[in-house]
């Protein structure tokens, strides 16, 4: 037996005597979270924190965006409060999230009664067909909320 070959024949077979070990411990160890997963967790933490104690309540506030997203890397979302916005009652904050995407919270905005209106419009990257919450925190304490449902045509996030 030559040399070469009888290094080659305990190269395999030393690999086969350890490769069913190694593939038993990677099979045992759990597998890890996605990085483009949902995070349900993560959302509700967001939506509880900027509700806080209050309730929040429906109308008042608009959310507008296309219910087909065929460009899921850029969705045009609008958000405004309808309610008049005066010196003594006016949106402190306004939050955009979306609920299946991996990091929910998609946008924040923070207005003065200086402002004359609580308005914003962004683009948002969708990770798949969710619904998207928006929620305004006024000076009086009052949290308005709205939702709309959008259809993903394919996946934004891991572009």
């Amino acid at each position: 037996m030559k040399r070469r070959d009888f290094v080659t024949r305990s190269a395999a077979l030393g690999g086969a005597l350890v490769l069913p070990g190694s593939l038993a411990q990677a099979q045992s160890k759990p597998a890890a979270a996605a990085p483009l997963a949902p995070n349900p967790a993560e959302f509700k933490r967001a939506m509880a924190e900027f509700v806080g104690t209050a309730r929040p309540v429906e109308g008042g506030l608009k959310l507008e965006l296309p219910v087909l997203a065929d460009n899921p890397g850029a969705v045009p979302v609008h958000v405004w409060v309808t309610l008049p916005i005066t010196e003594s009652h006016y949106c402190r904050e306004l939050i955009v999230l979306a609920e299946l995407n991996p990091s929910p919270v998609a946008c924040r905005f923070r207005f003065s009664p200086a402002a004359g209106t609580a308005e914003a419009a962004v683009r948002l990257r969708l990770s798949q067909t969710q619904t998207i919450h928006a929620l305004a925190r006024m000076s009086d304490g009052k949290v308005l909320a709205t939702q709309q449902a959008i259809t993903v045509a394919a996946s934004g996030c891991g572009m």
